[in-house]
């Protein structure tokens, strides 16, 4: 499965934040974009996982208790065009 994960965190937490992705999961860190130079004291990851609760496991300590974890998934045009016919049942 893959999940998209919101890692929010202070300015004042904001080093330790990246002291411990480097320390507990780099490729985490490689996976990450962060608003931190904008002001936005956030990091936004795509992982994937088997589950939730391994894609919990894989942030850092300090950040699985205020992660945003949602799974997400990709739509192709024939699923968007079939979205339209009034005979199909989407699960949107």
């Amino acid at each position: 499965m893959t999940f998209h994960i919101e890692m929010p965190h202070t300015s004042a937490e904001c080093l330790a934040a990246l002291d411990e992705i480097v320390e507990q999961n780099k490729k985490l860190l490689d996976n990450t974009y962060f608003g931190c130079y904008a002001g936005d004291h956030t990091g936004w990851a795509v992982i994937e996982a088997s589950d939730e609760d391994e894609a919990r496991r894989m942030l850092p300590t300090s950040e699985r208790s205020k992660a945003r974890i949602v799974p997400v998934g990709k739509f192709t045009t024939e699923q968007i065009a079939s979205y339209h016919n009034p005979m199909s049942d989407p699960d949107l």
